[in-house]
């Protein structure tokens, strides 16, 4: 698969059934993710606030009229690296159907380049410790796992 088979877009409402169903579609996203129809509140609340955000943008992968891969990019300003913006890839996922013919490195391949077009410096992301191949996958484009991640569910009582 070439990039050029595929066409990146920002995501609209009438598309956060295919993109919840992908967030949904392995065993991570099964155990967050609620996918059914109607979608829950939840997800049109959430997707009408990134749509808002200006350094937000919630972007899918397309291939012909189907959606095969989505990702989202927030564009953070920061005070370190002399005040140089990064982004922040979340959400990236892929459909399994297209997987290992490129999609994926084509999407990031994308998301980099955009991230250069609004002026970042950096880009960075975190891949869950129970995904090596993702890890592989994102060394592979040059990614380096440079720091230790931490996280804090605000969810669970202390």
């Amino acid at each position: 698969m070439q990039q050029n088979d595929l066409q990146f877009r920002l995501a609209r409402a009438d598309d956060l059934p295919r993109i919840v169903e992908m967030l949904a579609d392995d065993p991570l996203g099964a155990t967050r993710e609620t996918y059914e129809l109607p979608l829950p509140a939840e997800y049109l609340s959430a997707f009408a606030t990134i749509d808002a955000d200006p350094n937000n943008e919630l972007v899918v992968a397309c291939e012909g009229d189907r959606i095969v891969g989505v990702l989202q990019i927030t564009f953070i300003p920061n005070i370190t690296y002399r005040g140089h913006w990064r982004a922040q890839l979340e959400g990236v996922r892929i459909d399994p159907a297209v997987r290992s013919r490129g999609a994926g490195k084509a999407m990031v391949e994308w998301a980099i380049a955009r991230a250069r077009s609004r002026g970042c410096r950096l880009v960075q992301l975190t891949t869950d410790k129970r995904r090596p191949e993702a890890l592989r996958f994102y060394e592979s484009l040059g990614f380096m796992a440079s720091h230790e991640g931490m996280k804090l569910d605000l969810t669970v009582a202390p």
